[in-house]
């Protein structure tokens, strides 16, 4: 679809951002859920550089295998990982290694991100579905 001059460059970079949010609220949302346990290191990904890295890597086109009992794939490639990266420095021996004010501010921030994103696409649709019904009168 990457080649239609309808769904060209700008759907696949939509896509793309949504999945990275996604990905994103995730690791929030486990982050606030693991608030209370000891030794938990909150973790996060650069919304940027991970948007940068999935739009010039190439789609795999094959499952990662990550047990034995799996079926057959190919194991060596790492394009469905996400490298995460630590929110801010914790002390493991204590409970206050994440900082709900901070994963609250991230989960918002993400929030916006995906929400505008969902907004663009509903109106390059829009666009679309204006340019179809204007071409059949």
């Amino acid at each position: 679809m990457a080649d239609s001059r309808i769904f060209g460059h700008t759907y696949e970079m939509i896509g793309k951002s949504m999945d990275i949010s996604t990905r994103r609220h995730n690791l929030i949302a486990g982050n606030i859920a693991n608030m209370d346990t000891i030794g938990y290191t909150p973790s996060d990904i650069d919304f940027q550089s991970a948007l940068k890295r999935a739009m010039t890597e190439p789609e795999p086109d094959y499952l990662d295998k990550t047990n034995e009992k799996h079926l057959p794939g190919n194991i060596d490639g790492s394009a469905g990982q996400i490298n995460g990266m630590d929110s801010e420095d914790v002390d493991i021996y204590h409970l206050d290694s994440v900082n709900i004010d901070t994963e609250m501010m991230n989960l918002m921030e993400n929030n916006v991100k995906f929400r505008s994103t969902a907004e663009m696409l509903l109106r390059k649709m829009t666009i679309l579905n204006y340019a179809i019904d204007e071409g059949g009168k």
